[in-house]
């Protein structure tokens, strides 16, 4: 008999669909490094970062790269510059899987969720609602967004037990989170450390950010609720129907699919000890932002995914083991073969992770990133502000697809592009202001962003389902994004 699916699983098709995007684009990278020059800017610390010194651009006569490692880039990233955070979110990837396989096959998720939309079965749309504020807000005042990444397969758990589809728990979660550090009020990784280096006052201009998050989760919860709608009219118009098929049989199935009165103590058991590790996880993360915030050390947010890793491996084998788990077989013999059945589940799509970032190991090491940076800071001088403002921010969209990190594109773009605002009467506040949107929204929608590749390797939704689902979205903020920035630069939005 046909083993049913449980856990986290990267389907066959959606896997192939996405390589062949992402090989597409390590061409199109390796292509580039052809028809570009290569060239540099000199580098200078500051505050212990690499930062571009303005007007230090020279083309340089570097070998151009042999065609065979636009192939072997997504090994040669091992040993390149990021190494370190790529085999972290590996790792990541691995535990989440096999620990949420774990808390799916013995029945505390599934219990939980049926009873969590049980609860709010009258009030879905308030709870979806309330979600979806929960991830903006620590994206937006925290610049949480891989690091709450982790909390994805619970929302689309939950999205199934209310009788919605997995883009929905995605859209509740990690487009909630990239859509609130884009909206960012403090953010820290954006807000703080751009306006650092523009010579700000910290987090200043806040009072009209406020609105603009604001309206970012208006038009987020009208998204997400007018596709929810439009499932509970007629559940088989979701994108990803047939894919979560399975999951969502194993969801819908009520709390009684569970035994009877006798395994209710079990899973209540599970369910708080699931909940003191989900508590422990939240303010480790915070009090990582508040060291870092108020006391500028960056140490516990540095180390913060594999420490949440680790509380979720922990937490979860307990509560696996406080469930009546298995009780045909030896309970380590169950836990290690559901674990590791877990991370055979997601394994594939560290492949698509390392795709992701080779696109931009191999504009680097072809030496055309700074080509780029400098052909396009060239074009925006002596333009009118309007168009300067929305040049800028067409810049940052461009360089997020190559560089995903809001800090490293801080460092290399806002020394570069103050001096163009000044120039043409832009503040700098409105400035950031354009670095911020160019740097947010978009890491939802390019598949060249480790984090959305994350967030879609852990549930059924392949990129192209994913793409269709969000243009439009996207496409409406990335209008919104440019007719604020032209109000912006009318008001003079400050203070300088």
């Amino acid at each position: 008999m046909k083993q049913e699916k449980s856990g986290i699983q990267i389907g066959k098709k959606a896997f192939i669909t996405v390589a062949l995007i992402l090989l597409a684009l390590m061409i199109a990278a390796g292509v580039l490094t052809r028809i570009i020059p290569a060239g540099a800017f000199q580098r200078a610390e500051t505050d212990g970062r690499e930062t571009i010194v303005p007007d230090s651009f020279a083309y340089t006569h570097e070998t151009k790269m042999p065609l065979w490692r636009w192939f072997t880039a997504p090994v040669e990233v091992l040993w390149g510059p990021d190494n370190a955070a790529i085999i972290v979110i590996a790792l990541f990837i691995l535990i989440i899987g096999g620990v949420f396989t774990l808390l799916d096959k013995c029945g505390m998720l599934r219990w939980l969720m049926c009873r969590l939309a049980a609860r709010f079965q009258s009030r879905r749309y308030m709870l979806m609602a309330l979600v979806v504020f929960f991830f903006m807000f620590f994206g937006s005042a925290f610049g949480m967004f891989e690091e709450l990444i982790a909390l994805v397969p619970i929302a689309v758990m939950l999205s199934y037990a209310l009788g919605w589809d997995s883009l929905i728990g995605l859209g509740m979660s990690a487009l909630a989170a990239g859509f609130g550090f884009a909206s960012a009020m403090l953010n820290p990784f954006t807000i703080g450390i751009a306006q650092t280096l523009a010579g700000l006052p910290p987090f200043s201009g806040v009072l009209l950010r406020i609105p603009i998050f604001i309206m970012t989760y208006v038009i987020l919860v009208l998204f997400i609720r007018h596709h929810a709608r439009r499932l509970d009219a007629n559940p088989a118009s979701s994108l990803v129907y047939s894919a979560d098929a399975p999951y969502r049989a194993r969801y819908q199935s009520g709390v009684e699919a569970f035994g009877d009165s006798d395994n209710e103590p079990a899973m209540k058991r599970s369910s708080i000890l699931f909940g003191v590790t989900l508590i422990l996880v939240i303010l480790y993360i915070i009090a990582g932002l508040l060291a870092n915030t108020l006391l500028g050390d960056a140490g516990l947010s540095d180390i913060a995914m594999p420490v949440i890793a680790l509380l979720f491996l922990v937490g979860g084998i307990t509560s696996a083991a406080a469930s009546k788990y298995s009780q045909e077989e030896g309970l380590l013999k169950s836990i290690l073969r559901d674990f590791f059945s877990g991370v055979g589940g997601v394994a594939p799509g560290i492949l698509l992770i390392l795709m992701a970032m080779s696109v931009k190991h191999i504009v680097t090491m072809g030496g055309v990133m700074d080509t780029i940076l400098y052909s396009a800071s060239s074009a925006i001088t002596g333009l009118g502000s309007n168009t300067t403002i929305l040049l800028m921010f067409a810049l940052v969209l461009v360089l997020e697809f190559f560089i995903g990190s809001a800090s490293a594109k801080a460092f290399l773009v806002i020394p570069l592009i103050m001096p163009l605002a000044e120039l043409v009467g832009i503040t700098r506040q409105t400035a950031v202001q354009a670095f911020c949107f160019g740097d947010g929204f978009a890491n939802m929608i390019y598949p060249t962003n480790a984090v959305l590749m994350i967030a879609l390797s852990l549930t059924v939704v392949s990129y192209p389902k994913w793409f269709r689902w969000t243009w439009l979205l996207q496409l409406v903020m990335c209008v919104l994004c440019a007719l604020m920035l032209m109000g912006f630069v009318a008001i003079g939005y400050g203070p300088y």
